[in-house]
């Protein structure tokens, strides 16, 4: 074995040929090939599960029962492997909670930052908060009502758990008769019992006084006891009105506000003591939207009223053609048409007054009744708030109800008074509200004092490290308070990477899934660095990657292939890049090497002459811009990373294309003026990578509906006819012909406790799914299950002679995807392998060429070969008539492209403009242009200002 490499020997998982591997360690390896060729079996199934896996073992029993475990690949042996973290794309979080900030550990940070040098403000009056003294605090409360009781508190124990005994029992020693626990007042000659494990508060009571003038020492004494009792807080307590917590730290000269201790926990909307009460530090709710209540182009007799649109003789129609009549709107007209004041009392109701309501039915009989009308959103708040069951409260969710900022914080998720904390004029949520690099610029030009730069020093450094390692990825645009879960795959790969950076481990191996993943090619140098860096550092780095310049850049490359699925599964080609393009067998060297590419057009669609033209656009980082898109042609949206994209396309264009044309009602698009042309189209198709289902049920036959052909086809054979089996018997969710014991499944599910839980197959149908009686019948000597385990490719020709089949495989082949199986689950699909199965079923599908397509980077997981069958598919759309816009990074795809759309000039708040509009030439043309700069090369033209 060789001291300095990992050794693999006879790898077989999935569809791996018993592969026998060496692979350098301390080196930047990019692992490639063909879509399906075995590259993430390799790399994530074979060798991070076999690292993890030898961790995990390394713990105790009781260690292992908390963390996840990977069953043992199967491979023969793995020899010099390194403690292994993979970096994918699926392990973002996407908790609401979950922040940019959080995630980089950057706001934990922040919160120190604050607490310790941050200058408190007055929430209410604004004025700088500083020290109280116990003059001060006296002079407060002489200024209540003469004759006022109320008790002075020593606050000793907020909100810790324990019982306190120890506390009670000294405190009677001192001579104190009285004590406050969470909210109640007992003696302590009793005996008080408290809950280990909740927390409490414990206030002590110092003294019991009525305001009266002469008590000015009594209480001044007091006072004082109570503050050196409490660390610097006391509590005025009125046995009638409202208790005040004054502080010898921090109180308002003003309005007599006081702030307790400033504590990093103030500053954490995680915390109830920093998140705000009001929205639970989430920065917005859930409400009633009336613009998904109501379609304004309908009347109320054809159901304008979408949650109680209904046939004319239901309850709630009658109901509101009643209430329509009585404020004088007409049930046949569109509500548009009706007045503010008329919406208003259909929404929110009549209030106390009543209405006359008139109910009839199905056999003509009539009631009569006076009812005050709740009103539409009230009815849909209390049956939201009221019901127990979570599909109904998620149905509404869904479907009549928007996440807004929270009335309270604007969603700033904290207290007041943790948002009146400020450093430099700025509180904590607007400093997360800068981009990455304006948040490093802030910190960089801060201006503090000797004693604040002492206390700071070390804090700063921490946040400008952390800052700098995502610039270093390319993340600059990014804003620190940005959710988790609206990352795209790569952005969260980058974060992770980011963090891994900065943890500076050596000797570590690091496992990479597509890291360039929405990447503009002008950041990708960036990236590369990084990796360099964190290879530098004495790790070795694994990424399984098809962008050309990672290839160029790394230290080895495995082609793996040299096929898909059963095609693939051996290393065509290991060593540096001559090694891969002088390889006769390997498509990905012929691609590295010249000797295949994708050529450019040689002419450039016009369009049909009509536009789509968006007008107004400013939802997020998008100035007010103009935007007309020709149609009939290949149209590419691109720009860099955070220029805008996305939110011109999936936030705005999609949601109205969706409503107007396919009748959506619960999308709803982002801010904009109009959108102009939609009459030179019928529909709107978004093809993206979300998965084709979430259980393993589902899968790519079922999804396209050639499953529905195959059982018919199963249902015609003579022994199906015998005995009587329709369809639905060779259906594996219902009950009939699919096996009782698995429920259909084909495995159970054993869970192991500390062990990972364990799939085995049903031992009642040996994972086929289906009962002994369906498995009888067999088309061509094939039962059911067999059909479902075959490759989309073997299919193909096994069902030559059924055309309505074999249309709906030819297309699932033509996007890339023969190796498939047609039963392979969808929850295995990658984002990529999900989204062209989607394109395959709209391919199967007969189109009259007013169909507007869109889809948001196709070419992601797709290796050359596979983007070049990508491209005919979409040219072949487009040579229907119809128009197909791409939201994409890929040179090979934008150099294809009849007319560009390009965004920028940079990300967040320095993008949202246009850039350039044209065909790639007159965008590479454009000097202004990053998109256009690295187009150049790849179009074969000089750079711009070098012409002869």
């Amino acid at each position: 074995m060789k001291k300095d490499w990992i050794t693999i020997r006879g790898a077989r998982v999935h569809n791996l040929k018993n592969i026998d591997l060496e692979i350098p360690r301390n080196q930047l390896v990019v692992m490639t090939g063909i879509s399906g060729s075995g590259k993430s079996s390799l790399a994530f199934d074979t060798i991070y599960a076999e690292g993890q896996r030898r961790y995990v073992e390394s713990l105790s029993a009781y260690a292992r029962q908390f963390l996840g475990q990977m069953e043992k690949p199967d491979v023969d042996y793995i020899e010099g492997l390194s403690p292994a973290i993979s970096i994918d794309q699926k392990t973002t979080s996407r908790n609401p909670r979950s922040t940019v900030g959080t995630v980089t550990e950057i706001y934990d940070y922040l919160r120190l930052l604050f607490a310790r040098i941050g200058q408190p403000f007055c929430p209410t009056c604004g004025c700088p908060i500083t020290k109280q003294t116990v003059e001060q605090i006296v002079d407060q409360v002489m200024t209540l009502p003469a004759e006022t009781r109320f008790h002075v508190l020593a606050p000793i124990v907020r909100g810790r758990k324990g019982e306190y005994t120890k506390v009670f029992s000294d405190l009677k020693k001192e001579g104190f008769v009285r004590v406050r626990v969470d909210g109640e007042i007992y003696n302590l000659d009793d005996e008080i019992t408290l809950s280990r494990y909740q927390q409490h508060w414990i206030e002590v009571v110092v003294d019991r006084l009525i305001l009266r003038p002469g008590i000015e020492q009594r209480l001044a004494d007091s006072i004082e006891l109570a503050l050196n009792m409490a660390k610097g807080l006391v509590i005025i307590a009125p046995l009638a009105g409202e208790e005040t917590l004054y502080s010898a730290n921090f109180a308002c000269p003003q309005c007599g506000f006081s702030f307790e201790e400033i504590t990093p926990r103030m500053f954490s909307f995680n915390s109830p003591y920093g998140a705000c009460p009001d929205c639970d530090g989430l920065g917005f709710k859930q409400e009633i939207d009336p613009e998904k209540i109501l379609d304004k182009n309908r009347s109320i007799r054809e159901g304008a009223v979408l949650p109680w649109s209904a046939n004319e003789s239901s309850w709630s129609l009658q109901y509101l053609l009643s209430v329509a009549r009585y404020y004088g709107l007409d049930p046949d007209q569109p509500l548009k048409e009706a007045t503010p004041s008329q919406i208003k009392a259909i929404l929110y109701g009549s209030g106390r007054e009543k209405i006359p309501v008139v109910y009839q039915s199905n056999n003509g009989r009539q009631w009569r009744q006076q009812i005050r009308f709740e009103g539409i959103i009230n009815n849909l708040s209390r049956r939201y708030r009221t019901t127990e069951s979570e599909a109904i409260r998620q149905e509404f969710e869904e479907r009549f109800m928007t996440m807004r900022p929270c009335s309270s914080c604007q969603g700033a998720r904290l207290r007041p008074e943790s948002l009146a904390v400020k450093i430099g004029s700025y509180n904590i949520s607007q400093v997360t509200a800068f981009s990455i690099a304006k948040a490093r610029q802030f910190f960089a030009s801060l201006q503090l004092s000797e004693k604040e730069q002492l206390i700071a020093r070390q804090i700063l450094k921490e946040i400008d490290k952390r800052l700098g390692f995502l610039v270093d990825v390319g993340l600059d645009y990014l804003t620190l308070d940005r959710a988790a879960g609206s990352l795209s795959g790569g952005e969260a790969q980058r974060i992770r990477l980011a963090t891994q950076i900065g943890s500076s481990l050596v000797g570590v191996l690091y496992i990479l899934d597509e890291p360039s993943i929405g990447l503009h090619q002008r950041d990708n140098r960036r990236l590369i660095n990084a990796l360099l860096n964190l290879r530098d550092l004495g790790n070795t780095l694994i990424v399984v990657e098809h962008d050309e310049e990672m290839m160029r850049a790394a230290d080895y490359l495995i082609d793996i292939g040299p096929g898909a699925g059963a095609h693939g599964g051996e290393v065509v080609a290991a060593g540096d890049l001559q090694a891969i393009t002088s390889c006769s067998r390997s498509v990905t060297g012929a691609y590295l090497s010249g000797r295949r590419q994708i050529p450019v057009p040689a002419l450039r669609r016009p369009g049909n002459g009509k536009y789509l033209t968006i007008k107004g656009a400013r939802e997020h980082n998008l100035k007010n811009i103009d935007v007309a898109i020709p149609l009939g042609c290949f149209v590419a949206v691109t720009g860099v990373s955070g220029s805008g994209k996305s939110t011109l396309i999936n936030d705005i264009l999609y949601p109205v294309l969706a409503r107007e044309l396919n009748r959506a009602t619960i999308i709803h698009p982002g801010a904009h003026d109009r959108v102009e042309g939609l009459e030179h189209l019928d529909k709107v198709i978004n093809i993206d990578q979300s998965p084709i289902g979430r259980t393993p049920r589902s899968n790519p036959a079922t999804y396209t509906g050639v499953f529905d052909e195959i059982r018919a086809v199963f249902a015609e054979t003579p022994e199906a006819k015998l005995r009587g089996y329709k369809p639905g018997r060779f259906s594996f969710n219902v009950k009939g012909g699919r096996c009782e014991a698995c429920s259909g499944d084909g495995i159970i599910r054993i869970e192991m406790h500390f062990l990972p839980d364990v799939y085995v197959p049903c031992e009642v149908c040996k994972g086929k799914r289906y009962n002994r009686e369906t498995l009888e019948v067999k088309y061509r000597g094939k039962t059911i299950a067999d059909i479902l385990e075959m490759p989309v490719e073997e299919a193909l020709e096994f069902f030559a002679n059924h055309p309505r089949i074999q249309r709906r495989l030819q297309t699932l082949y033509d996007v890339g995807l023969g190796y498939m199986k047609l039963g392979q689950p969808a929850t295995t699909l990658s984002g990529g392998e999900a989204q062209r199965v989607k394109l395959a079923t709209e391919l199967a599908k007969r189109s009259n060429g007013r169909t507007f397509y869109i889809l948001d980077e196709p070419t992601t997981g797709l290796h050359f070969a596979d983007v070049e069958k990508l491209l005919e598919i979409l040219q072949r759309l487009v040579d229907s008539g119809n128009t197909v816009l791409v939201i994409e990074h890929n040179l090979e795809v934008i150099k294809t492209a009849d007319y560009l759309i390009d965004l920028g000039p940079e990300g967040g708040d320095q993008g949202g403009q246009v850039i350039a509009l044209g065909t790639p030439e007159e965008v590479a043309n454009n000097p202004a242009s990053y998109t256009g700069e690295v187009l150049r090369p790849v179009l074969g033209l000089v750079p711009v200002g070098k012409e002869a």
